[in-house]
């Protein structure tokens, strides 16, 4: 057995081991081997509920100011903690930017579009706070999984959410999704039913019917194997995009399922799949690094 798979066998079995006390995920975070980054800040306010919060992972060295990445969790939009996605953060930090993990509000205390708005917010704190630690607030860049793809993938198509929260959408210079749902109408799970079947007009909640012209520049990573969300809203996705004119780049991994796209950002994990370096290749190319 090569040193990196018995290096992630022993991180399972430590999980494993640990997991009935804290999530898998956290007891993931907390044994996994870390990239060379700095988590420069953790647990500040973007907004007054304390789901407004958010950890700053920045670049062990900046000579001049870095593209901003702002990282949105998933859990179905009714659970997931920024706290447990530390590996994402120094991830992404370790490739150039500065990293934002944000949290925000879950169902059943907001159901849609409040956890768009969370999401505007916290952009809004990095136009007004992220130069202090070391970003450069005219280049944001978004991405997210799963629940968190589909809120960052919206956030860039629907400028509305940032032009309530004052921000100027130009400064978003590009985007990117793992594992995300972009059109899944009628609602058919539990979870697609507490965040957004209050509302009667559901299209108005789909990124694909968002989708236009001159939309950031997009990357769509999806799992071969993933049965939670299918890999055909990525394609649908990408399409559409391409089909407006926007420039949009689909991965397929396909020994990946759900949970793998984003693992796949980690240390132990990256072998599976070339996710880290696609997603952040393309968002630097577009987001001047």
């Amino acid at each position: 057995m090569a040193g990196s798979e018995r290096k992630a066998g022993a991180i399972e079995a430590g999980v494993a081991a640990i997991s009935a006390n804290v999530s898998p995920l956290a007891a993931f975070n907390a044994l996994a081997p870390r990239d060379p980054a700095t988590r420069a800040a953790q647990g500040l306010s973007y907004g007054p509920d304390p789901l407004q919060t958010l950890d700053v992972y920045a670049p062990k060295v900046l000579s001049a100011p870095a593209p901003v990445l702002i990282f949105f969790h998933g859990g179905g939009w009714d659970s997931g903690r920024r706290q447990d996605y530390g590996f994402a953060g120094r991830a992404l930090a370790s490739r150039g930017f500065v990293t934002l993990v944000a949290d925000y509000r879950l169902v059943p205390q907001v159901r849609f579009p409040d956890f768009m708005h969370d999401a505007a917010l916290a952009a809004r704190w990095a136009v007004d706070h992220v130069a202090e630690y070391g970003g450069d607030p005219n280049r944001i860049t978004f991405a997210g999984h799963s629940a968190g793809a589909y809120i960052a993938v919206l956030l860039g198509l629907d400028v509305r959410f940032l032009q309530g929260a004052g921000v100027d959408p130009a400064r978003v210079r590009a985007m990117a999704g793992l594992a995300g749902p972009y059109s899944f109408l009628p609602l058919r799970s539990s979870a697609t039913q507490a965040a957004f079947g209050h509302l009667e007009a559901l299209e108005h909640t789909q990124p694909i019917n968002h989708v236009r012209p001159g939309a950031p520049p997009t990357f769509l990573g999806h799992g071969g194997k993933d049965t939670t969300v299918t890999a055909g809203n990525t394609v649908r996705m990408g399409r559409a995009l391409t089909a407006a004119g926007s420039l949009a780049r689909v991965e397929i991994y396909q020994p990946l399922n759900h949970a793998d796209t984003v693992l796949a950002l980690s240390r132990p994990f990256r072998k599976k799949g070339a996710v880290l370096e696609d997603m952040t290749a393309f968002l630097a190319a577009h987001a001047g690094a």
